[in-house]
């Protein structure tokens, strides 16, 4: 084939004038040869960009750092932002009580609550702990079983039409009643009792998010996958738990204020009195109310820290996701 004489037409790939070009007379990009180098002893001279180009090329550059780094920037404002939050409402508070309630008997000022977190820090201390034991250990627990039993419910019909109408009739069963029952079970006093309440809270949506994400999965990507004569072990390995990834991450943020609410809940009716829901009962019992606002501001606490955790652990465990997220929210 012959081309123009200025590059402007196309070219043999073997001809050294050919290219592909953006304006005439430049070959900015250099055809396909076996040898770059000029038999002739030296380099062959490299083709003259145009400055248009050369432009286009730095600009693009700068916008992949730019968008490497977008990701972080929306890391920092999604941890940002709830704090900011966070402190323009105790600014509210605080506010509205030094201009219409300066006793503040009921409801302290966020001021005298920070001050009884401070002065009891010790007793308050050790009530994050016994609580926060039993939250950590029965929303693993709760996350399991919950998974587990998703699993199933997805491999076996047989255990869909069991396991699902027993988990939504415990799920329909209050705190209030399921505390006595557990506490005759495991006894007062134990921890185990508590974590059982824990589980249960748990268990059901991060049961039914992940079943969801399992089952609602896009049937060509089955079919391509049974096409390669995939078994439904890898199926579900390599499509359907990829798919439930948003599902359970969805869940498991709710769960974690619902195990923080069910632990100190249980612990009204049995447990540790050290722990912070018996620290709630009895400073609220003796007027204390800054002491029991501190309880439940150390309880506030535990919550949050599970729940960043779980922000970490989704932006480790789904990159993609994240990102996907990111530029739709810059659009």
């Amino acid at each position: 084939m012959e081309g123009d004489r200025y590059h402007g037409g196309l070219c043999h790939p073997l001809d050294p004038r050919s290219g592909v070009s953006l304006h005439p007379r430049l070959g900015d990009v250099a055809p396909s040869r076996h040898d770059r180098i000029d038999h002739r002893g030296g380099s062959r001279r490299p083709q003259r960009r145009h400055p248009r180009r050369s432009r286009i090329l730095q600009e693009g550059h700068r916008g992949a750092h730019s968008s490497e780094g977008g990701g972080r920037v929306n890391a920092l404002k999604g941890f940002s932002a709830p704090i900011v939050a966070g402190v323009v409402l105790f600014g509210l508070w605080q506010g509205v009580l030094s201009l219409f309630n300066p006793d503040g008997f009921v409801l302290p000022a966020p001021s005298e609550i920070v001050g009884a977190l401070i002065e009891n820090w010790d007793e308050v201390y050790q009530g994050v702990r016994i609580t926060g034991f039993v939250v950590v250990s029965g929303l693993i627990a709760g996350i399991v079983l919950g998974i587990i039993a998703a699993l199933l419910v997805t491999r076996f019909r047989t255990a869909n039409e069991t396991i699902t109408p027993l988990a939504v009739a415990v799920n329909a069963i209050p705190i209030i009643a399921l505390a006595p029952i557990f506490n005759n079970w495991f006894g007062l006093t134990s921890p185990r009792s508590n974590q059982a309440i824990v589980v249960a809270l748990v268990f059901f949506p991060i049961f039914i998010n992940t079943t969801r994400g399992l089952t609602q999965v896009d049937r060509s990507q089955i079919e391509l996958m049974e096409s390669y004569a995939a078994s439904r072990s890898r199926i579900t390995r390599e499509v359907r738990i990829p798919n439930a990834m948003p599902f359970f991450f969805t869940a498991l943020k709710l769960s974690t204020s619902l195990a923080v609410i069910a632990a100190i809940v249980a612990e009204y009716f049995g447990g540790r009195q050290d722990a912070l829901g018996p620290m709630i009962t009895q400073s609220a019992g003796l007027t204390r109310y800054d002491e029991a606002w501190a309880a439940v501001l150390a309880g506030t606490a535990i919550g949050a820290v599970l729940y960043f955790a779980v922000l970490v652990l989704e932006r480790v465990a789904m990159p993609w996701h994240s990102l996907i997220r990111a530029h739709g929210d810059d659009k």
